[in-house]
Order: C-alpha cells, then structure tokens, then sequence
C-alpha cells in the first residue's frame, strides 16, 4: 500500500515536469480541433499523431495521446451544440438538447454545461482507474501460456460481437485480423509465413501503419467520395458560460449517476463512448424533476451525455493496460503507441521500473482533465469556428499527415504502402459495415493467442486438457461465452438508452 502511494507521489511529480504540461495543453487543444470538425473521430485523430510520440518518452508519449483522446470526446460537444452535427459518435445524445438551448440564445449555457460535465466525468473516472487496474493487474501475474490464449479469445469475441450489429460480420472481421497477424516469421519455428519476398515484414505488419490506414487514411477516402458541402455557420453566442450554484447543485446527481454509467460501459470491453452517451442521457431524463424541458432544451440532458461519454475514458484503459483488452477503438490505438514504445500491456506495466512510467501516466490523465475545463472555457467561441472547416482542406490536410507519419516510422516507402493498403481496406470495411476495431484487436492478439496455444501444446506433448487446467482457465471460457452473448445484451442496452422498449422492437 506505502509503495503505491509513493509511485502515486512519484507519478504527480514527474507529470507536472514541463515539457509534460506543455504536452498536455497541446494535446487537449488538438483534440478538441478534432472532435468539434463533423467527419473526424477521436481513434483517427489518436492514430493519426501517433507518430509524434516516437521521439518522447513513453510516459509523455501516453500522456499526449491520452490528452487527445480526451479533448476529442468532449470537443464533439461543440457542433453537436451550435450546428446540430455531432463531432464523434459520442456527442450524439448531446445534439438533441443543446442545439434547442442554441435555438433559444443558451448556447453558452450548453457548452458551459458540456465541459463542466465532462470535466467531472473524466476526473472522477480516474478514481476506478488508480483503484481497478493494480488489482486486476495482480489478477494477471497469474496467467501462464494457457490462460494467455484464452485471454486473447476474449478479447476477440467480446470486441468483434459487441462492435459490430452483426454477430457474423463481426466474426469475419476478427478472422480478417488473424489472417493478417500470421504474416512474419513463425513465432515457434521461424518459418517464413505470407512475406512475399518482402524482408520488412519479418516481424509481421508494422501495427502503427496498420493503425494510420485503417482509422485515418481510410476516413480521408471515405470524405473524398462524398460531396464537398459548406457546412452550417456556428452560431454566435453572447451568454455566460458559467454556471450558478444552484444549476451546479442540480446537475450534481446527474453528473454522478452518468460517472458510474460511464465507468461501467468503459470497463466492459467493446461497449464505447456512444452507447454511454445515450444511457447517461436517457437516465438523467428519467431522474430529471424536470422532464417537461427534455427535447426543448434540457442542461440535465447535456451534463447526463457528456459526463458519461467522458467517463468512459478512464475506464476504457483499465482492461487495455492490464489484460491488453482495448476498450474501444481509441485505446486499440493506445495500445498499439504501448507497443511502439517496447511495452507489454499487461502485470508487467505496475511493476519494477514501469510502474513509474505508468503511474506518470496516470496522474497525467488526471491533470489533463483541469487541462480540458481550462482550454474548453477559454476557447470555445474560436473551436466553434474551426467546426466550419471544408473538407476540401481536411482531406489533403489528413493525407498527407498519414504519408508522412507512416514513412517516418522506419524511413521505409514500404510502410507507406502497408498504410495505403490499410486505408483501401479500412474504406472497405466501412462499405460494408465490417468492424476495424476488431482487425486492429486481431492484430495484436493473434500472436498472443498463438504463442499461448503452442507453448500450451508442446508443455503437455499435445494435450488440450492443459487449456481447462486452472481455474482461470475457466474463468476465461465463461468470459468468452459471455462475449459471444453479449451483442444480445448491447442491442437491449442501445434500444433502452434510445427510449425504445426491446421487446416492441
């Protein structure tokens, strides 16, 4: 217990270094840019910058991505609120009340309410994040090769069901991902597997170019395709964005009842910012003493949205950092700058030397969320004009940042056009409502769940009563049913966040 509270000491103060702060400032300001321009998405902003991270520490590098993660979410509240178009999935719920506040003069009132809320939602989701993850870490200093293969079949099912509104393309995603995992070298016996002549991909395909294509490259494509639009002015607002103390009082409950929605959805592997944005919503009107305001323009709306999709975010890292089970598309991305930077999710991150660098990154997530209050009140009136951006600029602007960012990783033309086939497929995928969250997953698991399986054979000269040894084991196969079963349950969740009861559905 001492020792955690030291690392967490350790933790602050490395955070508060200022090449740390600067990050974090830089960051937040991005990713809120991102999140308010209608088109783009937190994942694709995350991979999009990934490649300014190699040069940074690894717990820097963590931070600046958390940062952006983090302004993104929140910076979709922006044009939902002042032109009616969310800026991510996760600012969906978030539209319905706080254009209505715009329509009536309140638009400060509803950004105020957006980032306050957020703020909340994400500070008090760092709480799980410092209490849950070194216990579930301690958890996985227990896994041998058996349980390591279970784990990443989780992983799969949980992520490629729950993403997906069909279980069967969802399926063929995950499968998509594990054919290309197998490109490289054989883990075991070194045998040359799908290389086609090409010595680069020795080691398999480069996971950071995987990543810029499949969320960056490919969201240029899919904008190029369609017709250049202007899009609506942001309306210009002259109301305080301040709240008073009873409205702060008022919307207390609700902030805290969208915390533990947030946080739940976040832990639970493939559930994501958008479904929490619509429970947090549809709870806050369900306790509301005011329900009459709902769909005229309702604060308890917007803090009820933001505060859940912002909780979401501390609780999505628990499962990526220590079973290596992104929650969402973003901390798949996350996961893959662990990579880059030569770590292992997993126990390993909370111990010996890497438990600083993780507990640094932890206090960082914590400050960057004062970072997002600060620069979303300051800032709010001159982010509402960037949300005017054409996409005749946007998509040159993102192309070439996935050129230059794919060819700076080794200095290699052949990773730029790993990243262009990725864009292509990630374009495919999205025709055909294929999910590439669960490729990226299939990506990094799949050579766990190899290895894990191989080792487990050769321990036991062939037999496969080695994978149902241990309790764990078991514990695992129950979790991989329940991932199988659990797109039943998010469809059931998304109808009730909607208002819709599933059983008229």
């Amino acid at each position: 217990m001492l020792e955690t509270l030291a690392l967490m000491g350790q933790g602050f103060v490395h955070a508060l270094s200022p090449l740390n702060l600067l990050v974090m400032a830089a960051g937040t300001a991005i990713g809120i840019v991102i999140g308010c321009l209608p088109g783009l998405s937190a994942a694709m902003g995350v991979a999009l910058l990934l490649p300014l991270t190699f040069s940074m520490e690894a717990s820097t590098g963590l931070i600046m991505l958390g940062a952006i993660y983090c302004g993104a979410i929140f910076g979709g509240s922006i044009s939902a609120i002042l032109i009616h178009t969310p800026g991510t999935p996760a600012s969906a719920a978030t539209a319905i009340e706080g254009y209505q506040l715009t329509l009536q003069g309140k638009a400060g009132k509803a950004l105020g309410t957006a980032c306050i809320a957020s703020f909340f939602g994400g500070l008090l989701s760092c709480i799980s994040l410092y209490f849950f993850a070194p216990l579930l870490a301690q958890l996985a200093m227990k896994f041998g090769s058996p349980e390591y293969f279970w784990l990443s079949i989780f992983g799969l099912t949980i992520i490629a069901g729950v993403s997906s509104k069909s279980m069967l393309k969802g399926l063929i995603s995950g499968a998509l991902g594990l054919l290309l995992s197998t490109i490289g070298m054989d883990p075991i016996e070194g045998v040359k597997r799908f290389m086609f002549g090409q010595s680069s991909l020795y080691d398999g395909i480069n996971v950071t170019c995987a990543l810029i294509g499949l969320f960056s490259m490919s969201q240029a494509l899919t904008l190029a395709e369609a017709r250049i639009r202007a899009r609506a002015r942001a309306t210009k607002f002259k109301d305080k964005m301040l709240l008073s103390r009873e409205e702060m009082k008022m919307l207390a409950p609700t902030i805290g009842r969208s915390w533990i929605i947030g946080n739940l959805i976040g832990i639970l592997p493939g559930a994501g910012a958008s479904i929490a944005c619509f429970l947090g919503y549809n709870t806050s009107r369900q306790f509301s003493r005011h329900k009459e305001l709902f769909g005229h323009g309702s604060i308890e709306g917007v803090a009820g949205s933001e505060a859940a999709n912002n909780a979401v975010t501390g609780g999505s890292l628990i499962p990526m950092l220590t079973l290596g089970i992104p929650g969402e598309s973003v901390t798949a991305v996350l996961m893959g700058g662990l990579i880059i930077q030569g770590l292992t999710p997993g126990p390993d991150l909370f111990t010996g030397e890497t438990a600083a660098m993780t507990y640094t990154f932890f206090a960082g997530f914590v400050l960057i969320q004062f970072f997002m209050l600060g620069i979303g009140l300051l800032g709010c009136r001159g982010f509402a004009q960037i949300s005017r951006l054409s996409d005749a600029i946007l998509i040159p602007a993102v192309t070439v940042l996935c050129v230059v960012g794919s060819y700076a990783i080794h200095k290699n033309f052949m990773d730029v056009i790993i990243m262009m086939i990725f864009g292509v497929l990630g374009w495919l995928c999205r025709k055909f409502d294929l999910n590439t969250a669960a490729i990226v997953l299939a990506l990094i698991l799949g050579p766990i769940g190899e290895k894990g399986l191989r080792r487990s054979l050769a321990l036991s000269g062939g037999d496969p009563a080695i994978l149902f040894s241990t309790p764990l084991c078991w514990l695992l196969v129950a979790l991989c049913v329940f991932g199988v079963l659990s797109p039943v349950l998010m469809a059931r969740m998304e109808r009730k966040a909607g208002g819709v009861d599933p059983d008229d559905a």
